[in-house]
Order: structure tokens, then sequence, then C-alpha cells
């Protein structure tokens, strides 16, 4: 199948709750898309959330890279030479991993489309379905504890806590979480980098000795800071997961050989899509270590395309898929099953999701 066209659009939902994190706060989602065109008149698409205070990358950037870069690069291509077309793809320009994220899931899905099969057995099909936890933004204590508690009332069975902003604080509103949940609910901490190294092992370790038995802690400190990662991870016993310190599989030997994180989490706007996040799963199964896959501020669509993933490799252990079910509506066909916490992949061919609702492709 040639690649005839690939083209832009816009989408925005609003969201449940506004989203707080030590970075930033949203209220709605408003993300571009991405969809590519088959010389059949097949489509497959993909998503691209703007993160510009983790990824760099903003609406217009996205836009300019796919159109003015990616897309005069691949469009004649032949989508069965996928590996040529992969690589053409990653070497259309530097950096824009966003962009080329929701290009290579578009790609994707329409090579699943083209082969009537779904993409999560086509890359392994390790397993059909899979639990993801659900993000508690960080707020005054009291209203992550409501919000916690309505997570559990939903049936999700671990909670990721957003902290990173007050220090001794975060240990009240992850204690007062824990108090309020039960020792039967799995407890995810994520600082988003809002800790330095010795803050980091005094919190963590404070909450070793309070009883919080915490899951993993999510990048505690700032994604530049190496060596304060591995400060921390060799002086608490708590199991340090890299996020925004890991991007290219470079990043991910690194962080692995030197001990600075015990586990690594792959985000396909970081990673540059499903094919380069191939390569972290890849190094991690060498080295033995397991993985999270996470999201971005993202819509059904790529946290469908990360979802198929998670499926198709054993080494993906944990899952923080819960951009659909921080949103307001859906307004999407197709796909993987959100049920709470848990998703199921299904046999539809590709991605699988379909009713786009963008009208203005360009």
């Amino acid at each position: 199948m040639v690649i005839r066209d690939i083209q832009v659009g816009q989408i925005a939902l609003p969201l449940a709750h506004p989203f707080k994190t030590a970075l930033r706060t949203v209220e709605h989602l408003d993300d571009i898309v991405v969809r590519a065109v088959g010389s059949d008149g097949q489509v497959g698409y993909g998503e691209a959330p703007p993160t510009a205070v983790i990824t760099g990358d903003t609406k217009g950037s996205v836009r300019c890279a796919v159109k003015e870069f990616i897309a005069p690069a691949l469009i004649g291509m032949d989508l069965d030479d996928l590996d040529a077309v992969m690589s053409r793809l990653q070497n259309s320009m530097v950096h824009n991993t966003t962009a080329k994220a929701a290009v290579d899931m578009a790609l994707l899905d329409l090579w699943g489309k083209s082969r009537n099969a779904p993409l999560w057995q086509l890359l392994g099909g390790a397993k059909r379905s899979f639990e993801t936890d659900l993000t508690i933004s960080v707020n005054p204590v009291d209203e992550m504890v409501r919000d916690s508690l309505e997570a559990v009332e939903r049936g999700f069975h671990t909670l990721k806590i957003k902290v990173g902003k007050e220090g001794r604080r975060d240990v009240e509103r992850l204690m007062a979480i824990r108090r309020a949940v039960g020792p039967e609910v799995a407890i995810r901490v994520d600082a988003n980098q809002g800790w330095q190294p010795r803050e980091a092992v005094r919190i963590i370790s404070e909450l070793e000795n309070a009883g919080l038995d915490a899951d993993l802690v999510e990048q505690p400190v700032p994604a530049w800071d190496f060596e304060g990662m591995k400060y921390v991870t060799a002086h608490v016993n708590t199991p340090i997961l890299a996020d925004e310190s890991v991007f290219s599989p470079r990043d991910a030997v690194r962080v692995i050989q030197e001990r600075a994180a015990d586990l690594i989490n792959i985000k396909l706007m970081k990673a540059g899509g499903i094919w380069p996040a191939l390569r972290l799963c890849a190094i991690a199964e060498t080295f033995g270590v397991e993985c999270m896959i996470g999201c971005m501020l993202e819509s059904k669509i790529a946290v469908s395309a990360a979802a198929h993933l998670c499926a198709a490799k054993g080494v993906i252990t944990r899952a923080d898929l819960d951009g659909p079910s921080l949103c307001a509506e859906d307004p999407f066909t197709g796909g993987p099953v959100f049920d709470g916490p848990t998703i199921t992949l299904t046999d539809d061919p590709g991605i699988g999701v379909g009713s786009i609702p963008c009208s203005d492709w360009q």
C-alpha cells in the first residue's frame, strides 16, 4: 500500500476535573490529530498532545513538523516496506517526538488495517487485557482524599498520586490518602521532577517508615539531574521509575547500566511513536528491567495506540493509560474497550479507533 497523503486536524475535549501536576494545570484536552491515507482509500489515525513543558512540542510546532517535513518525506512510500518508512519518519528531522509519534501511530493503524489484523497481535500479542491506574491531581488534602475514594468506588485498584509541589505537605497528602483507601489499594507516587535529591530521599524514607508501601515513585528529581536520580535510587527501598529522564534508547541504556532507576516509563510522545518504543522494550528485556506504559493528556486515539503496545509486550508490566477516564466525554467508536480500570483489546484491525470528531483535515 502506497502512502497517498498525511493530513492534520484538531480535536478538543473537556476534562472531568482540572488536571494538576507540579509542572502545569490543564482544564481541557486540545490536541492535533493526524490522518494517513492509503492508495486503496483506507485511513489510519494518530494523535499529538502538545506538551511543551515535557517534550517542547506545541500545536504550531506539531503542525509544521508534520506538514513541512514529515509528510513530504513519506508520501509516495510503500507501507509494505515498514522498516524503510519508519526509518525515514524518524530521520525526517531531529526532536519533534510528539509529531513523529502521531504519524507513527497513524501509519501503523493503516498498516494493521491493510493486513486486517489488530496491531497488538501483529506486534507480539502478549496479553489481551490489563489494568490501568487512575491519576489523582495535586490539590488540597481533603480534595485529593475525596478524588481517591471516588476512584476506588469506580473500581480502580491502583492510584497514581501527583505530588512534588510542597515537600513536607506531600507526605501528609499521601498518608491521608492511604488511611482513606486502606491497604489493598496500590499507590504510585509521581513527583513530576518536583523534588531535589536529598529532599526526595528524606520524603521517600519518611513515607517508607510511615507505612505508605508505595508501588513506585516516579521521576522524583529534574530530568536533567542524572546523578540526583542515581543518588535517590541508591538511598531508598521504594522502586524508582524514570519518566522524563528517558526519551531515547540511549537514555534507557544509560539509566539501566548506571542504576539510576529501577523501572522505565515508556510514553509514545517521548519515544517518537510505537516503532521506536519497541526498541525501548527490547533494551528493557535484554537487561531484565520492567516497564510501565504511560501517556500525556491524550484522548482515546493515542491511548489506544499505547494500549496496543502494552498488550503486545510482556516486559510492560504496569499501565498508566487513564487519559480517556479523565475526559468528560468519549466521542469515539471502536478500538480497545475501556471499562473502569480494565482495558481490553479487540480484534478490530489496526488500532481500531474510528469516528474521529474532526472535519477540517488539511
